[in-house]
């Protein structure tokens, strides 16, 4: 059985087409990259968003605005959530 919809990789190809839209992608991928990274440690556990803001400290609607990128989170949050999911955070200047 399929799901309904386009597949997120198949939408931002298409999208990343416009130098515009790429530009702006291109500043926020490094926020992009540590969702992706969160989500996908959260969801190989299968944990759910309210058990990992149980683990955090925190409400499942902090964890669902950090998923979802409407949230800017302060390096202490992100270690938090880090630990939570066993991991930790490594910071790199390029």
């Amino acid at each position: 059985m399929s799901k309904a919809g386009a597949k997120f990789f198949e939408v931002k190809e298409l999208l990343m087409k416009d130098e515009e839209f790429k530009a702006e992608y291109e500043k926020l991928k490094p926020r992009y990259d540590v969702i992706s990274q969160i989500i996908e440690a959260r969801t190989s556990q299968n944990i759910t968003q309210e058990e990992l803001a149980l683990r955090v400290g925190t409400r499942k609607s902090n964890i669902s605005r950090l998923e979802s990128g409407t949230y800017n989170p302060s390096l202490d949050f992100l270690s938090k959530v880090a630990r939570s999911l066993g991991k930790e955070v490594q910071v790199t200047l390029k």
